[in-house]
């Protein structure tokens, strides 16, 4: 009777600390750069990169395939920045139209207008607030398509779906930010006309 090769030994708990020391090094520039353009905010991106590898630690070595550990680490990084603006409870409305998403956008120039800039940062932040409420998987492919820029027939692949999918989910979601920009816009005016009308 012919034996297999023999087993590989168990991981020590050596070797899975150096496993994942090289993974920080390798892809901590991935997780934290993803995470700051989903919540805006640098100690939010260390806290993600923080919480990602403290989950890591949990988790049997062998069960992360390294050769595929950027495209996990990069939707880890967006979850995990999501899970987080949800934990805040934001109540405010965001939406935004196409032209404006596209503006915002990763392949956009950087403005030279200080007002544009700002107009384009606070838009960012209510578009944060809002993509805290919607599906999980929905604002999963809204960060990929328009804070990291990959393509429809990139994302369904990432994802485990197809391009339509991709594309029918994202039309919905921005017809959903729209409306919400406009049902937004339309109270900031009444608030507006009301404090016009209290007398000084």
């Amino acid at each position: 009777m012919t034996e297999g090769p023999p087993a590989a030994p168990p991981a020590t708990p050596d070797a899975a600390v150096d496993g994942l020391q090289g993974l920080f090094e390798e892809h901590h520039r991935l997780i934290f750069h993803t995470a700051y353009r989903v919540t805006g905010n640098a100690s939010d991106a260390e806290d993600v990169l923080q919480t990602i590898f403290l989950r890591l630690l949990n988790r049997p070595p062998e069960s992360l395939d390294t050769a595929k550990a950027g495209g996990y680490l990069r939707r880890a990084a967006i979850n995990a920045s999501l899970d987080l603006l949800r934990s805040r409870k934001r109540s405010r409305l965001v939406a935004m139209d196409q032209q404006v998403l596209e503006e915002v956008g990763p392949s956009s120039a950087v403005e030279s207008d200080p007002a544009r800039r700002f107009a384009s940062l606070e838009l960012r932040e209510r578009l944060r607030r809002e993509l805290a409420k919607v599906n999980p998987r929905a604002a999963e492919m809204f960060v990929l398509r328009y804070f990291e820029g990959y393509r429809n027939s990139e994302i369904g692949p990432m994802l485990g779906t197809s391009r339509m999918t991709v594309a029918v989910t994202l039309h919905r979601l921005r017809k959903r930010l729209s409306a919400a920009l406009a049902e937004e816009d339309q109270k900031d005016q009444k608030d507006q006309e009301e404090t016009r009308r209290v007398p000084q």
